[in-house]
């Protein structure tokens, strides 16, 4: 689940911003929560996170194409995994 949505930075220029939804096993607590938040918003041009508990879900929005190797090793870095 993902898109991308052209829009218009101060100057005028056209920039694609993309979302992306992930999986994320393990998380169990709003420290789960931070954590991913933090490496994940770490990312260069990721421009926000969200972070559902309770579905386990990842939401990245970014100024650019993320990798998903990217996000794994972010995901992996705050001590889970990406559903695969």
């Amino acid at each position: 689940m993902g898109g991308d949505v052209p829009s218009l930075t101060s100057n005028g220029k056209e920039i694609v911003m993309a979302t992306q939804t992930y999986t994320v096993t393990g998380m169990t607590c709003s420290h789960c929560v931070n954590s991913v938040s933090a490496e994940v918003g770490a990312i260069p041009g990721v421009t926000d996170v969200q972070v559902d508990l309770a579905s386990g879900t990842v939401t990245v929005t970014s100024d650019r194409p993320v990798e998903e190797t990217a996000v794994a090793a972010a995901v992996d870095e705050a001590g889970y995994e990406l559903a695969r």
